[in-house]
């Protein structure tokens, strides 16, 4: 038998609908008993008639009494049982009820449960996707303030958001990616990206070109090699991202860092696709690198890195920078004797892969000088190999 039944005589019962009778019930129940009374309520063979709104009444008392008992653990607990049920109703007018808990609490636990079930019921709803897409992009912000961040509450928003599936939440769940909350945040996040409608490239593409530097970074990321880009769209965003990565201003260095990070990021993409549409790029990438490897800011594998991309581009521009690297490097060894095995070894590679004939006199020159057999015998090989 419900506990309504046991508090309110059938005389009584017969002039009040079952609602009112658990609501007298939760009025006058403890604290601690008002969570069994929902949990009781739901059991009730008629509760598909009353317990949405018995939910919402439970909230709102949550709600008048939040700055009064809003950490003690029974009110905490109230607050889930409240929540959770909402998200098995088909109530869509808790839904104002449910946000207003939500802003009112800090706790992770209620905050959980609330965006749980808004994502259940906030299907079809712009308002709720407005709400849950304004408080990540708020978390997104204080994220770089400050770190005690609510990430249970990030991370069902974000599964909330993908399972809404508007293409509004595109800035709000790309933000959350990029703002590195943890591995797993932002394995969630890039997931969720792949599954919202629209036109995620363009996107992705418009980031890249106006975003600041980090989000730059982090749309080209998303990008880069993704089954859901075609070769040709995965192409173009790499050679666009290197075209930013060197245009772009820093304004301090970790902005500069960034950049670096994003250009090699774009020229190795762009030498794993063998992109030669972006070879006067890959060209200025080649000797900012070979600047920064100069000034010891970038490490000798970028340099390597470089050198490389040079050529998987494949182009005579390319073979002819790389036959002149090599006519720099034989002037240095007939002064000093004195060279780097494995850049050298590198720029002989690029000369050889093209088979451009650019390259033949620096190629023919190494034959006498100071070299290591090794040295000699990859010019010869990338001698026998460029095209007359």
């Amino acid at each position: 038998m419900a506990l309504a039944c046991i508090l309110f005589p059938a005389e009584l019962g017969a002039q009040e609908s079952i609602l009112n009778a658990y609501r007298q019930n939760f009025i006058r129940a403890s604290l601690e008993a008002k969570a069994e009374i929902l949990l009781d309520a739901a059991t009730d063979d008629q509760a598909g008639r009353f317990i949405g709104s018995l939910y919402d009444y439970a909230l709102n008392f949550v709600l008048r009494n939040a700055d009064l008992l809003g950490n003690d653990p029974q009110m905490v607990y109230l607050a889930i049982i409240a929540a959770r049920g909402a998200g098995l109703t088909e109530y869509h007018t808790i839904i104002d009820t449910l946000w207003d808990v939500f802003q009112k609490y800090r706790n992770s636990a209620v905050r959980t449960e609330i965006i749980q079930s808004l994502a259940v019921l906030g299907k079809g709803n712009v308002r709720v996707i407005m709400y849950l897409n304004q408080y990540l992009e708020e978390q997104n912000r204080l994220r770089y303030t400050q770190w005690d961040m609510d990430y249970p509450a990030i991370s069902a928003c974000i599964a909330a958001l993908a399972g809404l599936g508007d293409g509004s939440s595109f800035s709000a769940v790309f933000g959350a990616m990029a703002a590195a909350y943890s591995p797993d945040i932002t394995q969630e996040a890039a997931a969720a990206l792949e599954t919202l409608p629209g036109d995620f490239r363009q996107f992705l593409l418009d980031l890249v070109l106006y975003g600041p530097p980090a989000d730059k970074l982090a749309a080209f990321s998303a990008a880069a090699d993704n089954p859901r880009f075609s070769t040709i769209e995965q192409g173009q965003l790499a050679e666009t991202a290197l075209e930013q990565g060197l245009d772009y201003q820093a304004a301090t260095i970790d902005e500069y860092n960034i950049l670096a990070s994003l250009r090699h990021a774009a020229a190795f993409e762009l030498a794993r696709l063998q992109w030669i549409q972006a070879s006067p790029l890959v060209i200025r990438h080649f000797y900012r690198v070979q600047n920064d490897y100069f000034r010891a800011y970038a490490a000798k594998e970028r340099y390597l890195e470089a050198i490389d991309c040079l050529g998987a581009m494949g182009t005579s521009e390319a073979a002819i920078q790389a036959a002149l690297q090599l006519g720099l490097i034989n002037a240095y060894v007939e002064q000093t004797g004195v060279y780097d095995a494995a850049i050298t070894l590198a720029l002989i590679h690029v000369t050889g892969t093209i088979g451009d004939k650019s390259a033949s006199d620096p190629l023919l020159s190494m034959e006498y000088l100071p070299y290591s057999d090794e040295i000699k015998a990859a010019a010869r090989e990338a001698l026998d190999r460029l095209r007359w």
